[in-house]
Formats: C-alpha cells, structure tokens, sequence
C-alpha cells in the first residue's frame, strides 16, 4: 500500500508556521530558528503567496548583499509554489520536488493551507514503507513459502 501525505500529516502533525509578507527577514529567521523549520508559508488576506527557506535567504539575502534586518520577507520569498492536495502518494510528491526543484510543499484541501512536507519527510515515509516490505518478504521466506 502506498503511503499518503495525509497519513505524514498524522504521523508528524499538520502544524505550519506561516508568515506575511511584510515580516522581516531578521524575524523570519528567528521563527524558524525557534521552531527548528526550514521553511515558513508567507500568506496574506488572499492565502499562499509564497514559501520562505533557508536556501532562498543564503540565495537571495546573503548572496545580493540585503540586510536582514531591513528587507522584508515579500522580497526575498519564492513565490512560485508548487502544492499538493492530500491524497498525494509519497512517490507522486518526490517527483513533483524532483521535477521542480524544490524541497517543501504546501499540502491545501479544498483551498484551505492544511499542512506542509518537506522532502526530508517524504525521503522518511519512503524508507519506512520499504523496510516495512522487506520485513514481509523476510517473514515470507522464513516461513517457508
């Protein structure tokens, strides 16, 4: 049986950390620092309009000389976000990040922002449903069949 998104969601908890655009860089990192994240949803009166992570700030911080204490979130953010609703297989969302490239992915469900995976949490869920399938093979040969 393929492991879903929703059943990461239950494993981890669909808690997301969202942000607004106009947070500074400075405070963004200080929330993901704190809550030990690598990224942050950036939503305004709309919804989702972007993800903030820790590769956009050394890409786009760091590397073009802004200063986190004055820039804001809005100007560094990617606001091409891919997004998976939550009946998607691990293996559906791991070519979905392969084939854009990126590394989080909002989980919505009938519009509403209802949990986030990072591939780090596909990469788990991956491993634990190949383990659970060679320990029924194992099971199969020693009993004798």
């Amino acid at each position: 049986m393929l492991k879903t998104v929703t059943q990461i969601l239950q494993a981890k908890g669909s808690e997301v950390y969202k942000i607004s655009p106009e947070t500074s860089v400075l405070d963004a990192l200080g929330l993901m620092a704190d809550k030990g994240v690598g990224a942050l949803v950036v939503v305004d009166d709309s919804g989702v309009v972007g993800i903030y992570t820790e590769r956009d700030h050394v890409r786009k911080v760091d590397l073009e000389g802004l200063c986190s204490h004055r820039a804001a979130v809005r100007q560094v953010m990617s606001t091409q976000v891919c997004y998976i609703p939550p009946h998607t297989t691990v293996d559906e969302a791991m070519a979905l990040m392969t084939d854009n490239r990126c590394r989080h992915l909002p989980v919505m469900d009938r519009g509403d922002l209802i949990g986030l995976v990072s591939i780090g949490d596909l990469v788990k869920a991956s491993l634990d449903e190949k383990e659970f399938v060679i320990e029924q093979l194992k099971r199969y040969i020693k009993d004798g069949h």
